[in-house]
């Protein structure tokens, strides 16, 4: 650590320069990761919404209807069933025309299909369970609405695709900008380094202070980003509060884990810490391999 804080004594604004980077570098991508973490909670808290609603005939027996919906729910693609009965479609209607006593007159339980509406645990799996629907017996419609799960898997792929361009071209951005600034700060020192390899320095000798300078820099500067980005997200929790009233939980999948995001908790920040450190270590030890290797090529 001694020699860290004296190499960066040394060349103070270079060291300046390099933290800064890394850190609007961190920063921004801190701001885009969990904005897309949040979004994607959002999605799959979306995907468990649509719904295919099935109407048999009236003349279907409850086993037929039952004999469906255990298939369905074997199948894996879904996540909730709810069985809507002749009577449970009757009191449903009554309460829509509770205020036109003509119309309820003119309708009994008996002319009511019964139903079963499906929730998919993906939009992806909605068209096969129509299909599969519509090839049964004793059915009489089967809706969907398509057009609103072909733009909603539209735009999961869309932002999926955008992210990953994103964040390449982040990494390749800061990992340029950075190595130019180490190289400016490693040319103060050529002289030195070339006495090193004169009086038989390993590369690995010569690269070590370089190296462990770059990494203090990316992990103070993660830490500074993520701390100034929990105190906005703190800050502005009785907005997202409200904004987000009415959702209890917002959750991703992380390898066939659920990582709860909303509400806030100490995991999602501790794996968000983790995350944006491991990150700032990673960009900031490439940046500083790649710059040394100029000086060190023999």
């Amino acid at each position: 650590m001694k020699n860290i804080w004296t190499s960066i004594r040394r060349t103070p604004y270079q060291s300046l320069s390099a933290f800064l980077i890394l850190f609007f570098t961190l920063f921004l991508t801190l701001i885009l990761f969990v904005s897309l973490t949040f979004l994607y909670g959002t999605l799959n808290y979306l995907e468990t919404k649509p719904q295919v609603t099935v109407y048999f005939q009236t003349k279907a027996p409850e086993t037929q209807i039952f004999k469906v919906r255990d298939e369905l729910m074997s199948s894996g693609k879904v996540l909730n069933i709810k069985y809507i009965s002749k009577n449970d479609a009757f009191n449903i209607y009554k309460q829509l025309n509770k205020d036109n006593p003509l119309l309820l007159e003119m309708v009994s339980a008996n002319i009511l299909p019964p139903s079963l509406e499906i929730y998919a645990k993906k939009p992806i799996f909605l068209p096969e369970i129509a299909e599969y629907l519509k090839k049964q017996g004793d059915i009489d419609e089967v809706q969907y609405e398509k057009d609103i799960i072909d733009k909603l898997l539209v735009l999961t792929n869309t932002i999926r695709r955008s992210a990953l361009i994103f964040f390449g071209y982040l990494i390749l951005m800061s990992i340029v900008v950075l190595t130019t600034t180490i190289l400016f700060k490693i040319a103060l020192k050529e002289s030195e380094i070339t006495l090193l390899k004169l009086i038989g320095a390993t590369n690995f000798y010569i690269r070590k202070p370089y190296v462990l300078e770059s990494l203090f820099l990316g992990i103070a500067a993660s830490t500074l980003s993520f701390s100034i980005f929990s105190f906005i997200v703190l800050y502005f929790h009785p907005f997202l509060q409200s904004y987000l009233k009415g959702i209890t939980t917002l959750s991703i999948d992380v390898s066939n884990y659920s990582l709860v995001i909303w509400p806030l908790n100490y995991v999602f920040f501790a794996i968000v810490f983790i995350s944006i450190s491991l990150f700032g270590a990673v960009i900031s030890s490439v940046a500083s391999y790649i710059a040394t290797n100029k000086y060190l090529r023999v």
